[in-house]
């Protein structure tokens, strides 16, 4: 089992590699395909989806959830949405940070500079996407958690993300990393916080 869950984190980490460094590679390509097929009414519902794959509204969704989970008394699944929570959290404060440390200006700032900048200023904090990291942060966790809901899983954080680069917000190579640095929280969180209990049901 052990070499198993090795050999499974190995290629974890060399399909992310992969990905992000495809991602680099293909960043203007990507950012010149999406401007030449600007469109307004799909720019209007991109940045409507943008709006509300911001964090409060996964707050918003997250606490729904605990409660309706607390209160007829399902510890199982409020530990689950309890988790999303905090792996939601986790992904904001590291995003913020490495925004802050590592200045990106957006795709849609006109500058010839490609890395650093005003650290405080939104205008560069391109990189990497927080909408993208607290997404998948939040839905990483029922991922890990229920197999079932796997699939319903997905559409989500990759709607978020595509809505982010459409509007002009991020690079792709920013919604990838994000997506990396998200499901990392979810699986640290998953890890800590649910096979914690199940060790210590055995």
């Amino acid at each position: 089992m052990k070499h198993s869950a090795v050999l499974l984190w190995l290629i974890g980490i060399a399909i992310a590699a992969v990905a992000i460094g495809a991602s680099f590679y293909f960043d203007d390509a990507v950012w010149n395909l999406i401007q030449q097929h600007q469109n307004r009414g799909v720019y209007n519902f991109m940045r409507n989806v943008s709006r509300f794959g911001d964090w409060p509204s996964h707050v918003v969704l997250g606490l729904l959830l605990l409660g309706t989970a607390w209160i007829p008394g399902s510890k199982k699944w409020s530990r689950v949405f309890l988790a999303m929570l905090i792996a939601m959290a986790l992904a904001g404060v590291a995003g913020t940070v490495i925004k802050r440390t590592v200045p990106r200006p957006r795709p849609s700032v006109h500058t010839d500079i490609r890395w650093g900048g005003p650290h405080f200023s939104t205008k560069y904090h391109s990189f990497p996407s927080g909408h993208v990291g607290a997404s998948t942060a939040f839905f990483g966790v029922l991922f890990i958690a229920r197999r079932r809901v796997r699939l319903a899983c997905l559409p989500i954080p990759i709607l978020i993300g595509f809505s982010r680069m459409y509007i002009g917000a991020h690079y792709l190579s920013d919604v990838v990393c994000a997506a990396v640095l998200g499901f990392l929280c979810a699986l640290l969180v998953g890890c800590l916080l649910l096979n914690a209990h199940q060790t210590s049901k055995h």
